[in-house]
């Protein structure tokens, strides 16, 4: 079973998309169990919620989905926390040794966008860099979790993520700036599916990403230096994750960053895949900057 959300921006209607009795792949409409796909109703139950409609084969057809945006699976969710250089090769084209404890930072909620929406090249950004992650969603609380057992548990599914860098922003200054880097209009395309954690095995899922055609990324989640429970478990650690937060997990080797790929232009199109959990297409544009605005960012 795969959940997602189809519509327009702010009127997406949840989805489910699963196999019927002749093995066909077929897409559901589940607006009758739920409003939306949200922490609240991932909380709630939603996932066996959404089964029993479907063993009860009480969910309708979805005609013509293919004339509906796809969005992202998960109604905006409260925080989006990330890990940094979780791949130790894709440490070491960065410049650093991989780390011993987690890196984590945190993108707003509002750079989420849906996994095939055209993606804006921000105003001035000459170094804008791709990022294909497996993404964790959580469907309860998870606050000083004792045990990886535990926050196997907290977790609900998994999604395809894109995080998108501005290393220019990112990377300059003592200390770097990643807030700045990673902040950016639309850089966290998530979808197209939410997919149940025991339908998959996280460990080992091979994550994909094609800019014009050609392979850039190819790697496996076995490479991850901490594992998905080990990341949900230190991350709980120092703050309270909630039902529908989202982690990401980490990029492998092959972003512009190492120098061995031209950053992104206008024009370019990006797709990432991760298996089991779709694939993503992103047409990329530049954004114009108002012309009173532009000396202030350059001052900043």
């Amino acid at each position: 079973m795969k959940i997602g959300r189809l519509g327009t921006p702010g009127q997406e209607i949840p989805v489910v998309c699963a196999h019927d009795t002749n093995g066909l792949e077929r897409v559901y409409d589940a607006s009758g169990v739920t409003a939306d796909i949200s922490g609240a109703f991932l909380a709630s139950g939603g996932i066996a919620e959404l089964r029993s409609a479907l063993a009860a084969d009480t969910l309708p057809l979805l005609p013509d989905t293919a004339a509906y945006r796809r969005g992202c699976p998960i109604a905006r969710p409260g925080n989006v926390v990330c890990v940094g250089m979780n791949y130790a090769a894709h440490a070491v084209e960065s410049g650093a040794e991989p780390p011993t404890t987690p890196v984590i930072f945190l993108k707003p909620s509002n750079t989420v966008s849906g996994p095939d929406d055209k993606a804006p090249i921000p105003p001035l950004s000459d170094r804008y860099d791709w990022e294909v992650e497996l993404g964790i969603v959580l469907h309860s609380e998870a606050s000083y979790l004792a045990t990886t057992e535990e926050a196997m548990s907290a977790i609900a599914g998994y999604v395809l993520a894109n995080d998108l860098s501005e290393r220019g922003y990112q990377l300059s200054g003592a200390g770097g700036q990643w807030t700045k880097g990673k902040s950016l209009p639309q850089s966290t395309p998530l979808g197209p599916w939410l997919v149940p954690a025991d339908e998959l095995n996280a460990g080992d899922l091979r994550l994909r990403t094609w800019v014009n055609g050609e392979l850039r990324q190819d790697s496996s989640t076995a490479d991850l230096i901490f594992d998905v429970a080990t990341v949900v478990h230190h991350v709980s650690q120092y703050m309270v994750l909630e039902p529908g937060d989202v982690i990401l997990t980490g990029t492998p080797q092959g972003v512009a960053l190492s120098g061995r790929f031209p950053y992104l232009q206008e024009g370019d199109i990006v797709e990432l895949e991760i298996d089991g959990l779709g694939r993503q297409r992103q047409e990329y544009y530049r954004t114009v900057l108002p012309a009173a605005a532009t000396d202030v960012v350059e001052a900043s």
